[in-house]
């Protein structure tokens, strides 16, 4: 990524993770989806804060990008990543 990658992972985390959290409550096949993934980074990364969810998020959305991937499907296997990665950043973040 380059200068603009902040803006982009804010993009990301606001548009596609929150909005994704948010519409978890009402698709239990995304939730399903979410958390098989949050399991997965969890066996990956075990028990990561902010800072280290971010930096994955900034790996994770490089190489997808690189890979030709954007944002235009609510259902691909890089939305639900990108959405587990934020529900990790909210437990991170929680009290």
């Amino acid at each position: 990524m380059n200068g603009d990658s902040s803006e982009v992972l804010g993009l990301l985390v606001r548009d596609i993770g929150e909005a994704g959290v948010a519409e978890m409550a009402g698709s239990p096949g995304l939730a399903a989806a979410v958390d098989q993934h949050v399991a997965s980074l969890r066996d990956e990364l075990g028990e990561p804060d902010e800072d280290e969810l971010m930096g994955y998020l900034r790996e994770f959305a490089e190489e997808a990008f690189n890979r030709g991937w954007w944002p235009d499907s609510t259902r691909d296997w890089e939305f639900v990543r990108i959405v587990a990665v934020c529900w990790l950043m909210r437990e991170a973040t929680a009290p």
